[in-house]
């Protein structure tokens, strides 16, 4: 008999209901009655990972600390849990595939015709058992991507199907995420779309057991009868996820639905006491009655979606929250910006972040407004190709290079002050060989982020090929921009600051990827703490 209970939740009717965030509330919920509980994702595209997909296409490309390029929901499961996700908690139809044909290579199958049943289904539910074999945790949650019917997504319900089959009773369950539309020509909540989608999962064999329904409108108990009814669950299984006016309330919608206590109860696990959220309750209530508002300018590429800079954007969250005030972010296309328009499209904001990114288009827009920060002591948060673009800046309006640039770029630049790292020159597949994963970082005593991060060695995330170019670091000392963290093991660069500027960062590595709910990260509460200093500091010259 298996010791770890899965749950898996799928979706039906409308693809972005947001499976991502009710199985994070609903893991959040199990965690806080004391489960050992990690979520994954089945991500039914053949791309091996999202690392070389359009962030227009698909939204930020999520990486953990052991190097994964992983779906963004990952970093949902991440900031609800506060416990680290891994390559093992995202599996794309690509990676199954790429496994399977291997194998098929090294004459693993004796002979046989490789076939998606049970070749194909087998690899699925080895991948699904990885984590609750490990024996880390009480529960899995496996979210499957796409919605029940879609072509691609058959695989997965059929590895679902089986596994059910095979757990035994009270080892699993199904919790299926619909949409009950509201006719406002009729003036009624319609029930008949999550009947066909039930209908459709059973024609794939699974029933599910638990139904939650997203809707605009409260769901009447005659609606809940109607649904358990209709689509062989019970009453107290119909769970009303309404419309919410922030994503971090919705554990607490879950609890209130009962959500946690049916599912418990079907995996035959005590549903006694309730669970305890006060953190996260002060953390909600901190960010809902913010004490000031501070405007901040997100300088990007891909501003036009808002999943682009998905973990950026609940950072802020997180980090307003930690300082009692409200951050409201202010999208800025960096293409949209050159020196004419600069100081009108930036006025009014207290701090700047610009943003990462790849390629050459609207580098110049952020070139500029990181001048525009430096030379106007306006809050500066670089990240990635934004500590790049700080570099270049400084290197051309300080050290007088006009022509600095980063090799990718321009490759012929007479100073590459931003160079290709030397053990990516002689690579040539693009997915999955950039710097990846969680790296040691050595902080320089009596700066910004000493004092922010309050240790000496940090760990944290990459995702880059192109770095600091040590020839040019003691120009750029010399000139006042300080190198305050290192790697130990590479000498690459990590961060930089200028001392003479109120607030000005930039690190070549993602600190908004361990950004949470429990643990906000240190320099976005930082930076949010110098831009409500920078905007109280303006209305006192307002005013006299």
């Amino acid at each position: 008999m298996s010791t770890t209970k899965y749950i898996f939740v799928t979706g039906g009717v409308s693809s972005s209901l947001g499976k991502g965030i009710i199985a994070a509330s609903l893991a959040k919920l199990l965690q806080a009655r004391g489960y050992r509980v990690t979520i994954q994702k089945l991500d039914p595209y053949i791309n091996v990972d999202p690392g070389t997909l359009n962030p227009y296409e698909h939204g930020e490309c999520y990486v953990t600390d052991d190097g994964a390029e992983t779906d963004l929901d990952l970093g949902h499961y991440e900031r609800f849990l506060n416990v680290p996700t891994s390559q093992a908690n995202n599996v794309t139809t690509g990676r199954i595939y790429q496994s399977v044909i291997e194998k098929e290579r090294r004459g693993e199958f004796l002979g046989k015709t490789v076939q998606v049943v049970p070749h194909i289904t087998n690899e699925i539910k080895e991948r699904i058992q990885i984590l609750g074999n490990s024996g880390d945790y009480d529960i899995v949650i496996t979210e499957i991507g796409g919605t029940v019917g879609d072509i691609e997504s058959l695989p997965y319900i059929e590895s679902v199907r089986q596994l059910k089959w095979e757990l035994g009773e009270q080892n699993s369950l199904v919790v299926h995420l619909t949409l009950i539309p509201y006719l406002s020509a009729a003036g009624e909540l319609k029930t008949k779309p999550t009947q066909h989608s039930v209908k459709t999962l059973m024609e794939s064999g699974i029933q599910a057991d638990i139904l939650v329904c997203r809707t605009e409108h409260e769901l009447s108990d005659d609606l809940k009868k109607k649904l358990a009814l209709f689509c062989n669950v019970g009453k107290d299984a119909v769970i009303q996820s309404i419309d919410a006016s922030t994503i971090y309330d919705v554990p607490n919608m879950m609890l209130d639905e009962g959500l946690d206590r049916v599912t418990l109860k079907k995996l035959g696990l005590s549903d006694e006491g309730t669970p305890k959220l006060v953190r996260w309750n002060e953390f909600l209530t901190r960010h809902k009655n913010p004490k000031g508002t501070v405007h901040v300018g997100l300088i990007g590429k891909y501003v036009e979606l808002q999943d682009s800079y998905k973990s950026i954007l609940e950072a802020f969250i997180h980090a307003g929250a930690e300082n009692e005030v409200k951050v409201k972010v202010r999208s800025i296309h960096s293409e949209h910006i050159d020196e004419n328009n600069i100081a009108e499209t930036l006025e009014g904001l207290d701090g700047i972040l610009v943003a990462p990114g790849f390629g050459e288009r609207g580098i110049e827009g952020k070139i500029d407004a990181v001048r525009h920060a430096r030379e106007h002591n306006l809050p500066f948060f670089g990240i990635c190709l934004g500590m790049q673009m700080a570099v270049i800046e400084y290197s051309r309006n300080v050290l007088g290079l006009k022509d600095a640039n980063s090799v990718e770029m321009n490759p012929d630049t007479a100073h590459p002050v931003i160079d290709l790292m030397e053990e990516q020159k002689h690579i040539t597949n693009m997915g999955g060989t950039m710097r990846l994963g969680a790296w040691k970082c050595d902080l320089v005593k009596d700066t910004i982020v000493s004092e922010i991060y309050g240790e000496e060695t940090i760990l944290e995330r990459h995702r880059h090929r192109y770095e600091y170019n040590n020839e040019y670091k003691e120009q750029l000392e010399s000139a006042g921009m300080k190198t305050t963290g290192i790697n130990p093991d590479t000498g690459l660069v990590e961060i930089v600051e200028i001392p003479t500027h109120p607030w000005f960062v930039g690190v070549q590595y993602h600190p908004e990827y361990k950004s949470t709910v429990a643990n906000p990260h240190p320099l976005f509460v930082g930076f949010v703490k110098a831009a409500y200093e920078h905007s109280k500091k303006q209305d006192n010259l307002a005013h006299i």
